[in-house]
Parts: structure tokens; sequence; C-alpha cells
């Protein structure tokens, strides 16, 4: 919209106060990818194309028996099958930048492009990877009766989801974190991953006071979480969520980076002049896999915002 002027003066916008393109773009604002925190990718090995496999080896369970002098020893032939991780997907971006579009900017329209493209990526590998990795936790860690030893832990379950309030969330945390201990699961490398709403809950609880997390400052000073248990906390807005009689409930998932492998390789980044028209393309091929290798490290809290 030009400036505005007085009552019988002429409009000059466009021809003294030209258009002018500004070398700078606005801030975008991306959501957080936890994929790298959360998984491991010690398998990732050489994937060059859709459909590669790595093949993960597994370690058996050694029979452990009593002894008693001059007995026959038993042999045992110890035996674990071997895991497939499989590279069966893709995504891909393929965008032009028209010659004269470029040329009525100064900016870096391709290398702009090229990093919003990498981030759209891992936002929507990362909402695959959230909305289909919660139904792999072991059976004993979800439901309203988890725990493999205790199995009187109330994770949630559709139609009756945990209601969360700053009053109960730490204990909330907690019992995820038990879970993982009733299932021997290392106590470093355990993560949490929280909606936003959860955070906000967090920040509003008893931890506000800082003598409780071991921090100088309170939560609501420094605005970080850090650690709560053995858990290393972090947030999602992409976290799958349900209508569950007319609300919204949602998956927060927590485990050990043991559980999930996942393993990408960006197998083709390229520009290329058009064919069919003046411009220069931009595309770019992404191949992934994940696998839940350790169901017993992973805990899916159904939970709704109290």
């Amino acid at each position: 919209m030009a400036i505005n002027t007085a009552a019988g003066t002429p409009q000059y916008s466009g021809t003294f106060v030209p258009e002018i393109w500004s070398g700078k773009i606005l801030v975008k604002f991306y959501a957080n990818t936890v994929i790298p925190a959360i998984s491991n990718t010690d398998y990732e090995g050489d994937i060059k194309n859709q459909g590669d496999k790595v093949l993960i080896r597994t370690s058996p369970d050694m029979v452990i028996r009593k002894y008693s002098k001059g007995q026959n020893l038993i042999i045992d032939r110890p035996e674990a099958p071997n895991t497939e991780l499989v590279i069966d997907k893709a995504y891909y971006f393929n965008a032009i930048c028209d010659d004269i579009d470029k040329h009525q900017s100064d900016l870096k329209l391709l290398d702009n492009w090229s990093r919003d493209a990498g981030q759209q990526m891992k936002i929507e590998v990362d909402t695959e990877f959230l909305s289909t990795t919660y139904p792999n936790a072991a059976a004993e860690n979800k439901g309203d009766a988890a725990g493999i030893k205790s199995g009187d832990i109330n994770l949630g379950v559709v139609g009756t989801p945990v209601v969360s309030t700053k009053a109960n969330i730490l204990d909330t945390i907690i019992d995820c974190d038990t879970v993982l201990d009733e299932q021997n699961v290392p106590e470093e490398n355990r993560w949490m991953v929280i909606p936003p709403w959860m955070r906000g809950l967090i920040m509003k609880s008893d931890l506000k006071d800082a003598s409780l997390t071991g921090d100088g400052q309170s939560i609501l000073r420094n605005g970080r979480i850090g650690r709560i248990g053995n858990f290393t906390l972090y947030v999602s807005n992409l976290l799958s969520s349900a209508s569950d009689t007319g609300n919204t409930c949602w998956h927060a998932i927590a485990g050990h980076k043991s559980a999930i492998s996942f393993a990408a390789q960006m197998t083709k980044m390229e520009t290329l002049r058009s064919e069919s028209t003046f411009g220069t393309l931009i595309r770019g091929l992404n191949v992934l896999g994940y696998e839940t290798l350790k169901t017993e490290a992973l805990v899916d809290l159904y939970c709704l915002k109290g």
C-alpha cells in the first residue's frame, strides 16, 4: 500500500518511490525435530538407494546353570536372530526458480530454498516417525496396567487417558521412568518427548522451586527443563494426537536411545537447467528407514491436558 497523500496531490509511488527488493528474508519458524536426539544411528552404514537393508546382529541370552563338583557340563549353543533395518521410505523436493524472478531480486533464492527444503523434510520425517513409533512400545510399557513387575502403573488407554495437571505431572513422568526401571533399561541415555502444553505444566509445577531441580535458578527464570528423573526432556509439536471423548489426547513417548535405530542418506541433491522453460531446477532425494529394535525400551504415555 502506498503512502497516503493529501487531497489533490498526485500519487508518485512507483515513479519517484520505486519498489525495492530487500536483501533480507523474513525469519521462518520451524517445528523442532527430535529424531537425532532420541534414536541411534549406529547401523546407518553405506546407504545409497531406497530398498537397501542394514543387517543387525543381536546378542543371545546366555544360559546360567548351577554347578555341582564332578558333574558333566551341558553345552549350549547360543543363537539370536538378525534384525533387518530396511531403507523403505523416501522423500523428495523439486522446485524451479524462473530466471526472470531470480533477476528481479538480489536474494540468493536457491540457497534459501535449499535450507527451507531441508527443514521441511526433517519436519515431514519427524511427523511420520513419531506417529508410527509409539505403537511399538512393549505391552508392559503402555496402558492402564503398565510395569512388567508391578502391573499397576497407569499410562492411559483410549477412552481413559491420563489427565495431566501441574499437580501430578511429575508423578506421571516418574511413572514412565519406573516402567523402564522394571525392564532393566540403563539409566543413561533415557529420553522423553512431550507436547508443548506439558512443558507448561512442568514449569507451573513444584519444579519452579530451584532447590528441587538442583539448579541455581528456577526454571521460571531460565526456561530450561533439562532432566527429570533419568529423562532428558525434549519438546515437540509433532507428536501424534487423536480426538477422544471430545478432547485432544496425545501420545508422549519415552525410552532409551538403543530402542530405535534410524538411518538416512540424502542420495541426490542437484541443481540443473530446466528443459521446458527459462529457469533453474533444485531438487533432492532423501532415503531412510527406522526400526524399533527394543520394544521394552520404549514407553507410550496416552495423556490429556487437565
